[in-house]
């Protein structure tokens, strides 16, 4: 039952930036309130869990900061709840975390995502957060002190001094982040953008040698686009290149493309090597060159097949142009995967219809945290940090802390 001499807040959608934000209002100033259209709160924050749950990135604050494409408002709500202060919140509600091989941040081991979500919904009860679940917004927004909202079909209303949508992005609509609430935005005059997939796979028109190698990786190599540059391992699949070289600079990718504009990204095959180093290699060696590939140079039979299916034979017999294509192989990219197997999205609303802490311009009182909001972030626990941050800088906001 709501008190009376309280505040109340609403907040829409169930993700990872609405549940910090519920643990971190002050339950002595506000009654707070969850709606969730499906049957629970954290789908897409499970599903994240099943490829490795990292929670953030364990990286100096400054430079984390340098990964993230998005408006001050966010960069500074990830300064205020940064990296280290979510890993003493997590280990204040019984979620002890570790610092992996990568940096990244993961909990520690045998600690299953579920269980990172029983944590905080334990934490949400403690406070007195009250949880509505199969309940919708229909794009209504507060009238006479209450919000009305869909519950399985029937018309509600709840009583709403501030509403807080975080209804997630356009990707991963199994989990119900389906967009879908862009339209009801746009009818109510707030500026937004059709979404855009990001941390996604890059589209790639293979030649038939390539075939044999779908599903095989390309270890140690790096990926650049313009100024933008990424080491690791990239996968060779049906549709194109994927891993985190591609997620990262897939976003930089699919702005050129928006613009209509073609987009090449460029593969170091031997980034530990330079350039003098690889040539020297191939002149002195007696060998064909397949086998100085494959044995002097340590390339996969899927990395010799990507080269030679990008390479004249003229090139690929001289040493010279054959080392230069080892250190920059130029592949175009035809377009981004589908939005809803994309690991995020970008676009959604201008971060000019929000002012700084995250209140949406034409309406007070009402605000929009997380994925909904224009920013992107490449994978590697920056993503959930942001969304993180932010419910927790707007909680702060509300109670007067900040």
């Amino acid at each position: 039952m709501n008190d009376d001499s309280k505040k109340s807040i609403i907040i829409i959608g169930g993700g990872p930036s609405a549940m910090v934000m519920a643990c971190t209002l002050n339950p002595n100033l506000f009654d707070v309130t969850i709606v969730e259209k499906g049957k629970a709160i954290g789908r897409k924050f499970l599903v994240a869990g099943k490829g490795g749950f990292n929670l953030t990135h364990s990286e100096d604050i400054n430079e984390m900061l340098q990964k993230y494409e998005a408006p001050t408002s966010i960069l500074n709500a990830i300064q205020s709840f940064n990296n280290n202060d979510l890993r003493k919140w997590l280990s204040s509600i019984g979620i002890e975390t570790y610092v992996g091989s990568s940096k990244r941040v993961f909990p520690v081991q045998g600690i299953k995502p579920i269980e990172v979500l029983q944590a905080v919904k334990k934490e949400m009860d403690k406070l007195g957060v009250t949880l509505i679940t199969e309940t919708e917004w229909i794009g209504d927004l507060i009238s006479d002190g209450y919000i009305t909202l869909l519950q399985k079909g029937k018309s509600i209303n709840i009583k709403a001094d501030h509403v807080v949508f975080a209804l997630g992005g356009g990707s991963w609509k199994v989990t119900g982040s389906d967009g879908k609430w862009l339209d009801k935005f746009d009818q109510l005059g707030i500026q937004t953008k059709s979404f855009q997939p990001s941390n996604c796979v890059m589209l790639v028109d293979w030649k038939e040698s390539i075939k044999i190698h779908y599903g095989k990786p390309i270890k140690n190599i790096a990926l650049s686009y313009s100024t933008h540059y990424k080491k690791g391992e990239l996968l060779i699949t049906e549709k194109g290149i994927e891993g985190s070289p591609a997620y990262a600079l897939s976003y930089y990718v699919g702005t050129e493309l928006m613009k209509g504009k073609s987009a090449s990204v460029h593969i170091d095959l031997k980034p530990a090597f330079t350039l003098e180093k690889i040539q020297n290699t191939i002149s002195s060696s007696n060998r064909k060159t397949t086998e100085i590939l494959r044995k002097d140079l340590a390339f996969s039979s899927a990395a010799i097949a990507i080269l030679k299916s990008r390479t004249s034979r003229k090139e690929f017999n001289n040493a010279k142009s054959l080392s230069q294509k080892i250190k920059s192989l130029a592949v175009t990219i035809n377009g981004l995967g589908q939005l809803d197997e994309a690991i995020s999205t970008v676009c959604g609303i201008d971060p000019k219809a929000i002012n700084d802490h995250f209140e949406l311009a034409k309406y007070p009182n009402h605000y929009t945290i997380g994925e909904m909001i224009d920013w992107n972030a490449p994978t590697g626990g920056y993503l959930l940090q942001a969304c993180f941050s932010m419910g927790w800088y707007l909680a702060k906001r509300l109670n007067g802390q900040t």
